[in-house]
């Protein structure tokens, strides 16, 4: 790989797989017309959705570079992998709907990738100031120290980060020698981070290039997407096992030990869940003051006993099938599971 003209003349692809979210769509196009840098192209692809969002596509085609692809359903990676058969840049970007672009985000990878070229990079979430209190509070939930351990973000090693499929990119080499993305349905982007790593390929924390993630909108859908990665997690334990962290293992520790505090609880004394009461008091606090808000505070307890509960339970199916079980057909499922 030639880095140094690779340096010289980054071509940017932003691919975006969809399914089903012209709303959301509409919203994150709106956003990239506003990026300080317009040198870049723009690929949605979507993904056998029954609601498309070309109407959005036809609003914007003036305003930016962009080419829209419809495919049958195969799931975002693979979704991922035909924008990438398709785009005309050398760096292919990654983009989930459901994010809004900052102005300065395509200016930060680019002097990232011009000032300290790394093969694949990844970015932070955040919760933008015009989110909805639940919104935000999922938010919270899904990269509070106190829930997921730090290990989302600017809490992982700079040295070995992994970067995540709603905000990351790759060169067209590291494309062409992985082969993209896994056909895995869910927990696909930790599995591509992975295999880039174990090529030996090099991959970077961008922090200045973060994006405003609105996650799932309602708790049944939030449960649903941390159920699913607590399997993911098992399944790339299968493929990956070097992979699997003692954080990963918290939440169904914490289902765990929620229901034997509640059994002691119920056939002892009521004082066993005051560690229960304690932890919700303690997510409270921090949550009320880094949102400045009671309300998020309080939606942020609730959404957070769903994210490791959730997770948790997700976690322990996976276990029981799959480790224990040893249910081969369970892992086929679960390949073919669209989420």
């Amino acid at each position: 790989m030639d880095q140094t003209n690779q340096e010289r003349a980054i071509r940017l692809s932003l691919i975006v797989p969809v399914f089903n979210r012209p709303a959301e769509v509409e919203e994150l196009l709106d956003s990239l017309c506003h990026q300080t840098c317009m040198d870049f192209e723009v690929i949605l692809v979507e993904d056998g959705s029954t609601v498309t969002c070309e109407k959005q596509v036809q609003q914007y085609t003036s305003r930016l570079k962009l080419h829209y692809f419809f495919k049958s359903n195969s799931g975002p990676g693979q979704s991922r992998n035909y924008g990438s058969e398709r785009a005309n840049g050398n760096y292919m970007v990654f983009l989930d709907s459901d994010c809004v672009i900052p102005p300065g985000y395509v200016d930060a990878v680019l002097k990232k990738l011009t000032t300290g070229y790394v093969d694949a990079f990844g970015g932070p979430d955040r919760a933008g100031t015009h989110f909805s209190p639940m919104q935000k509070a999922i938010n919270y939930a899904m990269t509070s120290f106190f829930t997921t351990g730090g290990i989302r973000g600017g809490g992982e090693k700079l040295d070995k980060f992994y970067p995540r499929s709603f905000n990351m990119g790759y060169s067209k080499d590291v494309f062409e020698k992985t082969g993209g993305f896994s056909t895995m349905r869910f927990g696909e982007d930790i599995d591509m981070s992975l295999r880039i790593l174990k090529r030996g390929f090099r991959t970077a924390l961008v922090n200045d290039a973060y994006v405003f993630h609105k996650r799932r909108s309602n708790l049944n859908q939030f449960f649903k997407q941390v159920f699913n990665s607590g399997i993911a997690r098992v399944v790339l334990f299968k493929k990956h096992p070097e992979s699997l962290k003692l954080v990963h293992a918290f939440p169904s520790l914490f289902v765990l030990g929620v229901l034997m505090l509640t059994g002691l609880a119920v056939f002892l004394h009521p004082l066993w869940l005051i560690p229960l009461l304690i932890y919700s008091l303690l997510l409270f606090l921090d949550a009320s003051i880094q949102n400045k808000s009671l309300k998020v505070g309080l939606l942020s307890v609730v959404a957070s006993l769903v994210q490791l509960s959730g997770y948790g339970c997700g976690f322990l199916m996976a276990c029981w099938n799959i480790l224990i079980l040893r249910k081969q057909h369970y892992v086929a499922f679960l390949d073919n599971f669209y989420q």
